[in-house]
């Protein structure tokens, strides 16, 4: 591939850090004693990447259920710093993005302090040249809002501009936007399920990103 992308935008959670544990525990918390029975990670994964509330809302059948999201927070705010960590060589691959002058951005559902907080813990957010986040936008994703705000931002083409990301949401606002789709093989929903959503690209690992931006492998 020809070096035409100049800008990398990432989702957070199962796409640059590795939330996913945080994300059940913190569920299965607030959903004591109101999903039904039986309710577990299984039925939350096809739903993960959506907003907080619309989750919420799915997982325990109630039209407004916002009573239990600082129930939520609270269990997800004590356990994030033991159970966050970024993916393997994520670390790596985008600081030398950084060094070889690609612009680099998050774009997730998340609201912003456990974005920031995340971020910051595992040593990505000086990285980040643009961070939109729930707090940022009306439309979260799948609606291309966030995408086209990060862009709007960094003054980045959409043709020149990857939405790297392990949801459907993820791909749909990409492609809406006018970006480029690329999905993860490490989503818990499936390689599959992102080809399906339209991703162009699949990463099996974070170096992927080299060739696909047009650098030389690490020598590491």
């Amino acid at each position: 591939m020809t070096r035409k992308i100049k800008t990398l935008l990432f989702d957070l959670d199962g796409t640059i850090l590795d939330t996913n544990e945080l994300i059940i525990r913190s569920f299965v918390h607030a959903l004591q004693g109101v999903a039904p029975e039986g309710f577990g990670r299984e039925q939350m994964i096809p739903h993960m990447g959506l907003p907080l509330l619309d989750q919420m809302n799915l997982f325990s059948g109630l039209p407004d259920s916002s009573h239990l999201i600082p129930i939520y927070r609270e269990m997800n705010l004590r356990l994030h710093d033991d159970l966050v960590k970024p993916f393997p060589h994520t670390l790596e691959v985008l600081q030398r993005l950084k060094q070889e002058g690609f612009q680099l951005g998050v774009v997730t559902t998340k609201i912003r302090l456990t974005t920031d907080k995340g971020l910051k813990l595992t040593g990505l957010f000086e990285l980040m040249d643009a961070i939109v986040t729930m707090d940022d936008v009306t439309r979260p994703k799948p609606d291309p809002e966030p995408v086209r705000l990060a862009m709007v931002r960094l003054g980045a083409d959409p043709a020149a501009t990857f939405m790297v990301g392990d949801s459907a949401v993820d791909m749909q606002a990409a492609i809406e936007a006018g970006a480029v789709p690329v999905g993860v093989s490490w989503s818990l929903k499936g390689e599959q399920l992102l080809r399906d959503y339209g991703a162009e690209h699949v990463l099996y690992d974070m170096r992927d990103l080299y060739a696909l931006v047009g650098l030389e492998p690490s020598s590491a």
